[in-house]
């Protein structure tokens, strides 16, 4: 059975495409005109085999889109609707072309005898290698069901956890650029217009007025060349990072800042935590859900710590002692998991650990935000005050000159 992209007329006479399963074009406009759709043009997408011609599998879908997926799809399952039906089912109702594309071809590799699991990993940019793991380990466990609704919680809580951090960020970022517009504008516009009066009367300015004459001067002269050089150094930024001893150097600098490195800490912790405890719960051996979860940790430095702590779980050590030893993860997590291999109930004490840190997160996030928005007008009103009193000054000298 191979897809078939088609476009045709509804009744109405407007235009309607998208991707159908079929044995030849043949049957596809046989199905179109049942479905009270004439059929203008119907042309295969898929050979035997091959992926669906103008699809890119590293091209990514959104996370809410997966979510959304995933939960529908478990919903499916749960009702007792086969795989390849469900796919089908919810490949007919997405929006997205592309979406509908990856779903029907799917679909197709299931029929020809794939799993799942190895029909998505086709498309490695829209199923990544962790969810690819985790439907892998739900299929051998004969639990597909229950780890898609797990998959499902994950996949929105980590997208819940972004936009958090998105929020968070934002403003503070916004406002730090308007303060920085706002005070470039006034030294190169409004300060020269004010000052060309004291300087035509040739009276000896104060320090704080020829320091800002200088600076705006300055910004003046060569405020072009500072913003050549700031546009050039942010489009070398990421082909630097991408060389693994830059990266490392800068991802070890991250992590021993004061504020910026507890937070990439804690953001690490409560994603390789979330992300094991839901592997373990699948039936996913813990070593091979270390080996997992460390491709998902973005820090080079924290996802060799997971490394070795892997080494040390395979030679028989303990994973609390591991994670203890690099020095990297929090005192509180560590403690957590050393009583959960204690119990034998690690993966519940998993589970709650990143939660903990979810919450640990967002605490210091929205506290950040509450002490740096206020932070950054203060900042900005003394700057203000420094230029109003730089202009003030020699106003206030020539008042005492008149006076006298």
């Amino acid at each position: 059975m191979a897809a078939f992209e088609y476009i045709a007329l509804d009744e109405a006479g407007r235009t309607r495409q998208g991707v159908l399963n079929g044995d030849s074009a043949r049957q596809v406009r046989s199905r179109l005109r049942t479905m009270g759709l004439y059929p203008v043009e119907v042309h295969g997408v898929r050979e035997q085999g091959a992926r669906p011609a103008g699809l890119n599998p590293a091209r990514r879908i959104s996370a809410a889109a997966l979510a959304l997926l995933t939960r529908q799809l478990a919903t499916l399952l749960r009702a007792g609707m086969p795989l390849d039906e469900s796919l089908r089912a919810l490949g007919a109702q997405t929006a997205s072309r592309r979406l509908q594309a990856v779903l029907v071809d799917v679909c197709a590799r299931i029929t020809e005898g794939a799993s799942l699991n190895e029909a998505m990993a086709a498309y490695p940019g829209a199923f990544p290698e962790f969810y690819r793991s985790m439907v892998a380990a739900g299929e051998a466990g004969g639990r597909l069901e229950e780890v898609l609704e797990r998959l499902a919680d994950y996949t929105e809580s980590r997208r819940a956890l972004r936009q958090s951090l998105s929020m968070a960020l934002i403003y503070p970022a916004i406002l730090t650029l308007v303060s920085l517009l706002v005070v470039a504008a006034l030294l190169i516009y409004v300060v020269p217009e004010v000052v060309r009066v004291f300087q035509d009367t040739g009276q000896s300015l104060p320090w704080l007025t020829a320091g800002l004459i200088a600076a705006s001067q300055t910004l003046r002269d060569v405020g072009w060349l500072i913003g050549t050089i700031a546009a050039v150094a942010l489009l070398l930024v990421r082909p630097l990072l991408s060389r693994t001893f830059i990266r490392s150097r800068y991802d070890l600098l991250l992590l021993k800042l004061p504020f910026i490195g507890r937070v990439n800490r804690t953001l690490h912790a409560a994603r390789l935590t979330r992300s094991l405890a839901i592997l373990t719960k699948s039936g996913v051996p813990l070593l091979e859900a270390l080996e997992i979860s460390s491709r998902m940790i973005t820090n080079i430095p924290l996802r060799s710590a997971v490394q070795a702590a892997a080494v040390s779980v395979r030679e028989g050590g303990r994973l609390h002692k591991a994670l203890e030893e690099c020095g990297w993860f929090p005192p509180l997590l560590v403690q957590m998991l050393a009583s959960g291999e204690e119990s034998g109930e690690l993966d519940d004490m998993l589970e709650r650990a990143a939660s903990h840190e979810e919450r640990e997160l967002q605490t210091i996030l929205a506290a950040a935000t509450a002490l740096f928005e206020p932070l950054i007008i203060l900042v900005m009103g003394a700057v203000v005050l420094v230029i109003v009193l730089a202009i003030l000054l020699p106003i206030f000298e020539m008042n005492q000159l008149v006076e006298l």
